[in-house]
């Protein structure tokens, strides 16, 4: 009767234990995922329609700040948004501490929020995938500078948006929303700064280029891949694939890191003259 007792005892004990390891979700500072985000990737993303939530960006005179930019090959080739750099009379990207290499051009794509840049080399692209369709559910991986500091976050493709700029330039673009489900820890409130840098698929494919959020939703947007194939088609820019990773939401913070240390991902800053 006391063994039998004993180990009523010892399985409640053990019960508490797993318990309590398995309650401290890892993913403690992320946002609670929508309810309409998928568990695993859904159906392929369906094409733009009148239907798509529109997403509105008032477009304010250009001032001193920062964003970020990915090179798309050696020749010192970089995408970022075109907000990130629009009006700025010098921009730099951030190479070493400190240490700012100067941006010779850039160009600015006149109806989407893109933006080519220029220097002299960049010592390792990203790998590009414009054309594979995309599926809802699919994770996403965005890396960058948000706040100015080294940052990401992770998602869930929600579906496509349109994104209705106003005041200083005016358009209209199609855009895919992705949902937030976990972040830098510490990194809270805006992601300003993050403008400009890439989504990364799991395989460590670039899917996309960042142009808007929406903190009080938990929504980041990025730029329709076929208005960036668009942009780097005009204008003959030849697409190198660098080194990929696996990206997972275990290990998403070590593999941004390592894209930033081969400066596929730099800080970009921007200087505007009165």
């Amino acid at each position: 009767m006391m063994r039998s007792f004993d180990w009523v005892i010892y399985a409640l004990v053990l019960g508490v234990v797993v318990w309590t390891m398995f309650s401290q979700d890892p993913k403690a500072d992320a946002p609670e995922p929508p309810p309409t985000v998928l568990e695993s990737e859904g159906p392929t993303l369906p094409p733009p329609s009148p239907l798509d939530e529109q997403v509105l960006v008032q477009v304010s005179e250009p001032k001193d700040g920062i964003g970020t930019a990915f090179a798309v090959n050696k020749n010192g080739q970089w995408i970022t948004a075109r907000h990130v750099v629009d009006g700025c009379n010098s921009v730099g990207l951030l190479v070493a501490p400190g240490q700012y290499v100067p941006v010779d051009s850039f160009v600015v794509d006149p109806d989407h929020d893109l933006a080519l840049l220029s220097t002299g080399r960049s010592p390792n692209s990203v790998k590009l995938d414009l054309v594979s369709p995309l599926r809802i559910g699919t994770h996403g991986y965005h890396v960058g500078y948000p706040q100015g500091r080294p940052g990401e976050v992770a998602t869930k493709l929600m579906s496509r948006s349109k994104l209705i700029t106003r005041g200083r330039r005016e358009g209209a673009e199609p855009i895919l929303a992705w949902a937030e489900i976990g972040r830098t820890r510490g990194l809270n409130g805006s992601l300003g700064g993050i403008s400009g840098g890439p989504v990364f698929d799991a395989g460590g494919t670039v899917r996309g280029v960042i142009v808007a959020e929406s903190p009080r939703r938990g929504r980041i947007y990025t730029a329709a891949p076929t208005s960036i194939d668009a942009f780097l088609t005009s204008l003959s820019v030849e697409r190198e694939d660098g080194p990929t990773e696996i990206f997972a939401e275990e290990t998403y913070g070590p593999m941004s890191d390592n894209a930033r240390r081969r400066l596929q991902v730099v800080k970009v800053a921007c200087r505007v003259t009165p």
